[in-house]
């Protein structure tokens, strides 16, 4: 069995989760002013995101740090 995840702010936080959690706060446009990609500053939804950033590591990683920022 694994040790508990007591350090780990994102424990139990799923992507949909934290990305919802950043829009209410920042909303998209300073999203995408923080972190340039196109899923943030052209038509934005939390879907389109989703697909990204569930592709694309580096971007993922980005959205991770200014959620663990924001809390």
């Amino acid at each position: 069995m694994s040790a508990p995840q007591a350090n780990n702010p994102l424990h139990g936080i799923t992507l949909e989760m934290m990305l919802t959690r950043l829009v209410e706060h920042h909303g998209w446009e300073e999203m995408g002013r923080r972190i340039e990609i196109r899923c943030f500053n052209y038509d934005p939804s939390i879907k389109s995101s989703l697909v990204f950033l569930r592709k694309t590591p580096w971007a993922r990683k980005k959205v991770e740090e200014l959620y663990r920022q924001s809390i």
